[in-house]
C-alpha cells in the first residue's frame, strides 16, 4: 500500500501532466483537507518531490490568499540552471554575481533592465550586511533570480 505522501505525490504529478502548460496552483490546506493530513506533509512532499533536480520549480504565497505553484521546467534548462546554481554555491562576491549577470545579459537571456535590477539587489550599498552573512545571503538572491528567469522562460 503507498504512503500518503506517494499518493500526494502521484496525484500532483498527474495534474501538472494535465495542466496546459505545465503548471498547477493548488492551496495547501485544501490538498491537507483532501488526503486528510496535516498541511506540514503537504510542505514535505513539494520540498522533497519537487526539486530542481527532478525538473520543478516551486513558487509560494503565504496568507489569507496563499498558494503554491508547481512549474515543470524544460531539461534543457534543468541543466542551465544546475549549473549557474551550482557556480554561484552558498556564497558569492558582488564581482562574480556581476559577472555572471553580465554573461546572461551578453547571451540576451537577460534583458538589461532585468540584469539592472539584479545588480541592484545584490549590491553591497542594499545588502549591507557583515560578511560572511551579505555573501551568503547575495548567493540565496541570485539562485532564486536565476530560477525565476529561467522558470518565466518556459512560459514565454
Amino acid at each position: 500500500m503507498k504512503s500518503t505522501s506517494d499518493l500526494i505525490e502521484e496525484y500532483l504529478y498527474d495534474l501538472v501532466k494535465q495542466s496546459d502548460h505545465g503548471v498547477i496552483e493548488l492551496q495547501r490546506n485544501d490538498l491537507a483537507q483532501m488526503f486528510s493530513c496535516v498541511p506540514s506533509q503537504i510542505n514535505y512532499v513539494i520540498a522533497t518531490r519537487f526539486t530542481l533536480e527532478r525538473g520543478y520549480v516551486v513558487e509560494s504565497k503565504r496568507g489569507g490568499g496563499g498558494y503554491i505553484r508547481i512549474k515543470r521546467i524544460a531539461p534543457e534548462h534543468i541543466d542551465q540552471i544546475g549549473k549557474l546554481v551550482r557556480a554561484v554555491g552558498t556564497n558569492i562576491a558582488q564581482k562574480e554575481a556581476e559577472g555572471i549577470i553580465w554573461r546572461l545579459e551578453s547571451d540576451e537571456v537577460l534583458s538589461s533592465r532585468e540584469a539592472d535590477i539584479m545588480r541592484v539587489a545584490l549590491s553591497r550599498d542594499v545588502l549591507s550586511l557583515p560578511l560572511p552573512e551579505r555573501d551568503i545571503v547575495r548567493a540565496r538572491l541570485l539562485s532564486a533570480m536565476l530560477t525565476a528567469v529561467f522558470a518565466h522562460e518556459e512560459e514565454g
